[in-house]
C-alpha cells in the first residue's frame, strides 16, 4: 500500500494565506505537484465544495479539510502547520494545524480505514501537541504513521457509573443510563469517526454506557438489536440521512449537524439524558424511515419562510413525473390523432379497440390505428394530469406531516381540483392539511392507540378538516383568482406577452433548478390543462419557459470550447455532458459552473434566458408538452423560432460569461506562490 503521507506532503510553519480557500488550494497544488492528482483545480473545487457544506474547524486549533475527488489518484495526507492561523469555523478559534485529506472517488476500504483512524486520533490531545512541537517533516510523518498504527480507538464506553441513573449503588432501583448514536457526514472521512469518538469520550466522563454507530466511506456496523432495544435515548449527528432509522424508532432523540457531536460531545449527551426523562421529548417516529420535515426543519434552525419553501419544493418535485409524463403523452397523441383528437378521445378508447378501429376520427389523424392509438396516449396522458393538483397538495403535506399527511393533502388537491381553484388550489389545500396532520400527530395519546395514528386517526381528522375549509370556506375564492388570472394570461399579446417571456425567462436561469426556477416551471405546468386550440397562451408560456431554461447549460458547453483556458479541466468535463444536459431541457446542467463562478455565470445565464423568453413569446412559439426540450419537436409549434431564440440566448449567455471572466476580474494580492499543477 502506498504511503499516505511522506516528507514532501508536510509544510511547517508557513503561511499559506488568511482563508480556508487560500489554504486548501495550496495543499491541493502540494496534492498534485506530488503525482497523486492529476490537476489542482478539479481537487480544489471538490474540497472547496465540501468545506462549503459544513466548516472543517474542530476544537483545538485544528482544521480537517477533506473531500473525495476523481482528480486524486491515491489517497493522500497533506499536513501543514501554519505560522499565520486561519479560521476554519470552530467555536474556540482559528486552525494552525491543517490535516488535508484527499481520497480518490473509489478508494478502497484499506485506505478509507486509514483516513478515518488518522481523523479519531485528531481528537487527542497529546497527539496534536505533539505535532506541534515537532522540529522536522519526518518527526510528523513518524508520528502520523504511529498513529494509523495503533488499534482503532474503541465505539463504547466502559461500564458508566450508576451515579447517573439518580439511583444509589448496588440498590438496584433504577440502571444506568444507556444511549446509543449515529453519525454520519457527506464524506464519511473525518467527521463522522471524530464525532463518534468526542461523544464516547464525553459519555465516559460523566459516568454513560454510549455506543456509536458510523456510517462512514469505510463500512458500517450497524448496532446489534438488543443495545438499541436498551436504550433510552438516541443521538443523531448527521449531515445526511440516517440509514434504517427506523430501528430507532419511539426513541427520544436528539438530532444535530455531524459538526456539533465534535464541538458540544458533553451538551448533546446531557440533552439525550434530559429528553430521556422527559415523556414529552421528541421521539423517532414510528411510522417509515424519515423523520417529519417540520422536525427537520426545527432542528435545523430553520425559519417559517425556509420551511414553507422546503414544503412547496418537495411538492413541486413529486408532482413533476405526472405533469412529465402526462404532458408527453398529450403530445404523442396530438400527433398521432391530430389536435381535435380531445373531441374524439372518450368515445374512441370505450367504443373501439385495436381489433375494432374507429371509424369516426380527426381528418389530420394518422388514419384509423393513428386516431385509435392517439385517442389512447391522450386519454392516459389526460388523466395523469389529471393528478398535477392533488399529487401537489399531498406531497406539500407529506413534507410537512411525513405519511400521515399524504392522505389528507391528496383529498384537498382534489377538492382543489373539482371546485376549479387549480394549481393555487392544491398549494393552500395542501398546506392546510399537513399542519393540520402534524398538529394532530404532536398530541400524546395512549400507547395502545398510537398504531393507530398515522394510518386512521390522523389521515381522518386533517381530511375533515382540510377539505372542509376548501369546501366551505376557501375553494371558492381562490377558484375565482385562477380564473381572473387564466383570463389575464388568455389576453396577453403583443408588448405585455414579450414582458412575460423576459420575466420568466429571467426566473428560469436565476437559480437552475432552485426555488425561483421552480415556480416560474410550476407556473407554466399548471396551465396546460387550460390549453386549447382557442386558448393558446398557456402553450406559449410553457415553450417560453423550456426554451429558456435550456440556456444555461448550452451556452456552458459553447463558451468551454469557444475558450477553453477560461474553465478547469473538470468544467470542460462537464461543458460536453451540458450539451445534451441542454438540449434536454435539464437546467441543472450548469450548476457546476455557476456553483464555482456565481457572480459571472448567473448573471450571464438570466440575460440570454430574458432574450430567449421575450423572442420565444413574440413569436408566438407553443409547447404542448412540458418537458422533453428539442426532442419533443413534433410538439411544439413554430419550432424554428423555437430553435432561433434558443440559439440567440445561447450565443448571448456564452459571450457574456467569457467577458465577464476576462475583465470582470478580482485582483487579490498572493501571500505565497501556489505549487505548480506538475505531474
Amino acid at each position: 500500500m502506498t504511503a499516505l503521507i511522506t516528507t514532501e506532503l508536510v509544510e511547517l510553519d508557513q503561511n499559506l494565506g488568511d482563508s480556508p480557500e487560500a489554504v486548501i488550494r495550496h495543499l491541493a497544488g502540494k496534492v498534485a505537484a506530488n503525482g497523486r492528482a492529476t490537476e489542482v483545480e478539479g481537487l480544489f473545487a471538490d474540497a472547496f465544495a465540501r468545506e462549503q457544506k459544513t466548516a472543517t474547524g474542530v476544537p483545538g486549533g485544528i482544521a480537517i479539510p477533506h473531500c473525495r475527488s476523481t482528480a486524486v489518484t491515491e489517497p493522500t495526507l497533506v499536513m501543514a502547520r501554519l505560522s499565520q492561523s486561519v479560521d476554519f469555523g470552530a467555536k474556540d478559534g482559528p486552525a494552525d494545524l491543517i490535516f488535508f485529506i484527499a481520497a480518490p472517488d473509489g478508494a478502497d476500504q484499506e485506505h478509507l480505514k486509514l483516513l478515518s483512524k488518522l481523523a479519531r486520533s485528531l481528537i487527542k490531545k497529546d497527539f496534536t501537541q505533539a505535532l506541534r512541537d515537532a522540529g522536522s517533516a519526518a518527526e510528523v510523518v513518524g508520528l502520523v504513521e504511529g498513529a494509523l498504527a495503533d488499534k482503532p480507538a474503541a465505539h463504547s464506553a466502559p461500564a458508566p457509573a450508576p451515579a447517573v441513573s439518580g439511583a444509589a449503588p448496588g440498590t438496584g432501583a433504577s440502571r444506568p443510563k444507556r444511549l446509543v448514536a449515529v453519525t454520519a457526514c457527506p464524506t464519511g472521512i473525518a467527521h463522522t469517526y471524530m464525532a463518534a469518538d468526542s461523544l464516547v469520550a464525553a459519555a465516559k466522563e460523566i459516568g454513560v454506557d454510549l455506543q456509536v454507530e458510523t456510517q462512514g466511506s469505510s463500512g458500517a456496523k450497524p448496532l446489534d438489536p438488543a443495545v438499541i432495544a436498551a436504550a433510552d435515548a438516541v443521538i443523531f449527528a448527521v449531515d445526511v440521512d440516517v440509514r434504517g432509522k427506523e430501528r430507532f424508532a419511539g426513541l427520544p432523540v436528539i438530532n444535530a449537524p455531524v459538526k456539533r457531536g465534535i464541538d458540544e460531545p458533553e451538551k448533546m449527551v446531557h440533552e439525550a439524558l434530559a429528553a430521556a426523562e422527559n415523556p414529552n421529548a421528541r421521539r423517532v417516529p414510528h411510522f417509515g424511515a424519515e423523520e417529519q420535515a417540520q422536525n427537520q426543519a426545527e432542528e435545523k434552525g430553520e425559519h417559517v419562510g425556509q420551511k414553507l419553501k422546503k414544503a412547496l419544493l418537495t411538492g413541486v418535485s413529486y408532482m413533476i413525473p405526472f405533469v412529465a409524463g402526462g404532458g408527453l403523452l398529450i403530445a404523442l397523441g396530438f400527433l398521432m390523432g391530430g389536435y381535435l383528437i380531445t373531441q374524439y378521445a372518450d368515445a374512441i378508447v370505450v367504443d373501439n379497440s385495436i381489433f375494432n378501429l374507429p371509424t369516426e376520427f380527426p381528418d389530420n389523424a394518422w388514419g384509423p390505428l393513428g386516431a385509435y392509438l392517439g385517442a389512447v396516449l391522450f386519454k392516459i396522458g389526460a388523466l395523469s394530469l389529471g393528478f398535477l393538483v392533488p399529487a401537489l397538495a399531498g406531497y406539500i403535506a407529506y413534507a410537512i406531516a411525513d405519511r400521515p399527511g399524504i392522505a389528507p393533502g391528496f383529498v384537498a388537491g382534489a377538492v382543489a381540483g373539482f371546485m376549479g381553484a387549480g394549481f393555487l388550489g392544491g398549494i393552500v389545500g395542501g398546506l392546510l392539511a399537513g399542519y393540520i396532520a402534524h398538529v394532530i400527530g404532536q398530541i400524546q395519546v395512549a400507547r395502545w392507540l398510537r398504531g393507530l395514528m398515522p394510518v386512521v386517526i390522523i389521515p381522518l381528522l386533517a381530511s375533515l378538516v382540510a377539505s372542509g375549509l376548501m369546501f366551505l370556506v376557501l375553494g371558492g375564492p381562490i377558484a375565482g383568482i385562477t380564473a381572473g388570472l387564466n383570463d389575464w394570461l388568455s389576453g396577453l399579446t403583443g408588448a405585455s406577452a414579450v414582458v412575460l417571456g423576459i420575466i420568466l425567462g429571467l426566473m428560469m436561469c436565476f437559480d437552475l433548478g432552485g426555488p425561483v426556477n421552480k415556480v416560474a416551471y410550476s407556473f407554466a405546468v399548471a396551465g396546460l390543462g387550460a390549453a386549447t386550440i382557442t386558448n393558446q397562451a398557456p402553450w406559449q408560456i410553457m415553450a417560453a419557459v423550456m426554451a429558456s431554461g435550456m440556456v444555461p447549460p448550452l451556452a456552458m458547453a459553447l463558451a468551454t470550447v469557444l475558450d477553453k483556458q477560461r474553465f478547469s479541466l473538470a468544467e470542460r468535463e462537464n461543458g460536453k455532458a451540458a450539451w445534451l444536459l441542454g438540449a434536454s431541457f435539464i437546467s441543472e446542467g450548469a450548476i457546476p459552473f455557476a456553483a464555482a463562478d456565481p457572480l459571472r455565470v448567473i448573471p450571464a445565464s438570466m440575460l440570454g434566458g430574458a432574450v430567449t423568453g421575450a423572442i420565444s413569446m413574440a413569436a408566438g412559439v407553443g409547447s404542448k408538452a412540458p418537458h422533453g426540450g428539442l426532442f419533443v419537436f413534433f410538439a411544439i409549434d413554430n419550432f424554428l423560432m423555437f430553435v432561433v431564440a434558443i440559439i440567440v440566448g445561447t450565443i448571448i449567455t456564452a459571450v457574456s460569461v467569457l467577458a465577464l471572466k476576462r475583465w470582470a476580474v478580482r485582483k487579490t494580492v498572493d501571500t505565497v506562490d501556489l505549487v505548480p499543477a506538475t505531474v
